[in-house]
């Protein structure tokens, strides 16, 4: 499988997928903020030490392979858990492979096809749009106002290594949207949510951009066995700044799920 973080031999079973332009290594707070999880969260394709994209395949098609690699690994059924991309990943494979997961936790996943026709996805497609005309002549500047909605801080402000990382990457971006804006696996299909008969946790950020908020009330209005946790103070990069938080809600949803 490709590159991975293990944490806490011995505990729960727990695999967690990471946002765009990140690496396995981006849950080692929330890790340490949960030792009773054995959590294993692998690289996703083209991040961190995950081999490459290969021409014609399909972004989310093989985060979906490594994902159940990764619970192959951790030992199912396991409480699964994504972030932003990761996040609509470990979606689809609990409505694909429900009998692998025991609990779902999403962190603002970015599945803005359920907003589709309405004014917050109208909102939101002006700045993507921004980000994608300037992916093919300028990664960097494209990386800079991706950032500048869904990161943390200034991009100017980031270590050198870590912008080139992020602008390298913009065309994975790019290739999430056949999932992403246009849904292609169905993941939002009427009575395809309302069936999940998994326990769900919705994290977002009170500070996040506003398409989120839209994204987390239609999907806690379709789950049929969800929580939802604001996070004050947070934004997009919740698990990584407020990791002892969203650890809390974690915790008390565990206990049940």
């Amino acid at each position: 499988m490709s590159g991975y973080r293990q944490w806490h031999a011995g505990g729960r079973a727990a695999v967690a997928l990471h946002c765009s332009l990140a690496h396995a290594g981006a849950w080692s707070g929330l890790a340490a903020a949960l030792p009773q999880l054995a959590l294993t969260a692998p690289d996703l394709p083209g991040h961190g030490h995950a081999p490459p994209l290969a021409p014609g395949q399909d972004l989310h098609d093989a985060a979906v392979a490594i994902g159940l690699a990764a619970i192959a690994q951790a030992g199912p059924p396991v409480d699964l858990i994504g972030h932003s991309f990761g996040g609509t990943v470990a979606l689809r494979i609990a409505l694909e492979r429900p009998a692998l997961v025991r609990s779902l936790t999403l962190i603002e996943p970015v599945l803005f096809s359920i907003l589709r026709g309405s004014a917050a996805y109208d909102a939101f497609a002006l700045g993507y749009g921004a980000v994608d005309a300037a992916m093919d002549a300028d990664p960097a500047g494209a990386a800079a106002l991706f950032h500048g909605v869904w990161g943390q801080g200034a991009f100017d402000r980031l270590p050198a290594l870590q912008r080139r990382y992020m602008s390298d990457r913009m065309p994975l971006v790019r290739a999430q949207n056949p999932v992403l804006l246009d849904d292609r696996p169905g993941l939002v299909t009427p009575g395809r949510l309302e069936a999940l008969a998994l326990p769900v946790l919705l994290v977002e950020g009170a500070d996040s951009p506003p398409v989120i908020a839209g994204i987390q009330q239609a999907l806690a209005a379709r789950l049929p066995q969800v929580r939802r946790v604001v996070v004050p103070g947070a934004a997009h990069m919740v698990p990584i700044t407020h990791p002892g938080e969203v650890a809390a809600a974690m915790a008390d949803f565990l206990r049940t799920a």
